[in-house]
């Protein structure tokens, strides 16, 4: 069995693990007093096809921008975004990114393959193709000191010795739980509430272009929108469990009627022409890293520590800011070998990741519950929501610069949530919605009289407790450290 060793071994070459290794690198443009012997591996270097991962908010644009790496945006056919389109019943929300801020759209492999590219240049890298197998653990103290791989075209397993192994491998890694002294504790705090179902819609016309659309689907989840190149948009479609045996089906009934009606003939065509693919939309809140509840040498990035639902496409920005915060604690530490130092740094990492990171987690599912609302106090939130939005000025800026990580304030996100559960409130006395007639074919549309308000008081007691029920559990999952 041949062996190589190494000072920091990554595994895993997508957005995180290619991004930290460039970082660590003497090409990284970040101030560093020590150089690394990296190595990058990847089971497969061959071009991903993955249908999330295909929108970068403006903050990630800028974390790529701090680590050097803007440049893997360019000459992979990559759409400008300026923010978002809310499409509900019919009527539309414009919501702008504030100022000159961009996003990015693309085929995730493209931007993956750019990010290796320069991981392969960076001095001190080797990037290669290797199908982790195991951990090499010391077998007194359990410490991980490296990896067994199959390598293409060996017959033998090669080992790969390190002073720090960075399992980077996705949401579905597996190396999620080896990393625990107690298997299987990190697997059991993810929940998976519902999944996207994507394809590829040619030719699609948006109500906005160059900006991500949300369309809120009565009786299903959110379905969002946003072009990918030239001719290709990508559409996902938010199904709760248990999927329809039926998905087209199911699709053309519930989902095509709901959208802008330029879509239906492209979105139908689709369903035609491409096959539907799945996506789980998982959520897992990040828990402290290097304590004793850990093995010594080891410990997770990405999408295999920490994952949110994938409604506002914060993922990558959270996974580069990530890379922006922990490669220059690693770049200062005296020695990265010493469990204790390693611990700390850990630590450190942890908490200066929560401003931006638990915004864009808490938000990805707080949003989502109210968009996907599936019981009518979070369809009135959800409606209270989208008319928040119409309000426009601080009830479009705010939210949107959450959304899109130029704005990491857990505070301001609270602020703006609960605003908009008063507001929600607010349009239960004062707004016309529709009731209930006589006559079965039709329903009235007028404001609720004096007679009522008592009822609407209760409501709104159970509507601000629902915001509360929705809230709440996930701040404390950020606050929560074991």
């Amino acid at each position: 069995m041949s062996e190589s060793s190494y000072n920091i071994l990554i595994v895993g070459a997508g957005i995180a693990g290619s991004a930290l290794a460039h970082a660590l690198s003497a090409s990284s443009p970040l101030p560093k007093s020590c150089q690394f012997k990296i190595a990058l591996l990847e089971r497969s270097l061959a071009e991903p096809d993955r249908i999330v991962g295909e929108l970068l908010q403006p903050g990630g644009v800028s974390a790529l921008k701090t680590l050097g790496l803007r440049s893997c945006l360019d000459n992979i056919g990559a759409i400008s975004v300026h923010g978002y389109c809310v499409v509900y019943e019919g009527k539309t929300v414009h919501i702008p990114y504030p100022g000159k801020h961009e996003g990015r759209s693309f085929h995730h492999g493209r931007l993956i393959q750019a990010l290796r590219a320069k991981a392969k240049e960076a001095e001190g890298v080797d990037v290669i193709e290797a199908n982790v197998t195991e951990l090499v653990e010391c077998t007194l103290t359990h410490r991980v000191l490296g990896v067994r791989a199959k390598r293409p075209g060996h017959d033998s397993l090669h080992t790969f010795f390190a002073d720090v192994v960075i399992i980077a491998d996705g949401c579905l890694s597996n190396f999620r739980n080896k990393v625990m002294r107690a298997p299987g504790t990190l697997s059991k705090r993810i929940q998976t509430k519902s999944h996207f179902i994507g394809s590829i819609v040619e030719d699609a016309k948006l109500p906005i272009p160059e900006h991500g659309t949300v369309v809120l689907i009565p009786g299903s989840g959110p379905v969002l929108l946003y072009q990918i190149e030239k001719r290709d948009t990508r559409i996902l479609m938010d199904i709760k469990a248990p999927l329809p045996p039926d998905l087209p089906a199911f699709i053309r009934e519930t989902i095509i009627p709901a959208l802008p009606s330029a879509l239906h003939i492209p979105v139908d065509n689709a369903l035609k022409k491409n096959r539907l693919r799945k996506m789980p939309n998982s959520f897992l809140p990040p828990m402290l890293q290097g304590g004793d509840a850990f093995k010594d040498g080891v410990f997770l990035l990405g999408d295999a520590w920490n994952m949110r639902h994938p409604l506002t496409g914060g993922g990558m920005t959270v996974a580069l800011n990530d890379v922006v915060v922990l490669a220059p604690l690693i770049l200062s530490c005296p020695d990265i070998s010493d469990p204790n130092q390693l611990s700390k740094l850990l630590e450190r990492w942890h908490w200066s990741r929560k401003p931006l990171a638990s915004t864009v987690n808490i938000l990805s599912v707080a949003l989502y519950d109210l968009f996907g609302a599936d019981d009518d106090n979070l369809a009135i939130l959800r409606e209270g929501c989208f008319k928040y939005f119409e309000l426009g000025g601080d009830c479009i800026n705010g939210p949107v610069s959450l959304l899109s990580g130029i704005a990491p304030s857990p505070s301001l996100l609270a602020r703006h949530f609960f605003a908009v559960a008063i507001y929600s409130i607010w349009t239960l006395f004062t707004h016309s919605r529709a009731y209930p007639s006589k006559d079965y074919q039709k329903g009235s549309i007028r404001r609720p009289n004096i007679l009522e308000y008592p009822g609407l008081a209760i409501r709104s007691v159970v509507v601000f407790w629902t915001a509360c029920v929705v809230f709440g559990p996930l701040v404390w999952s950020e606050l929560r450290w074991w």
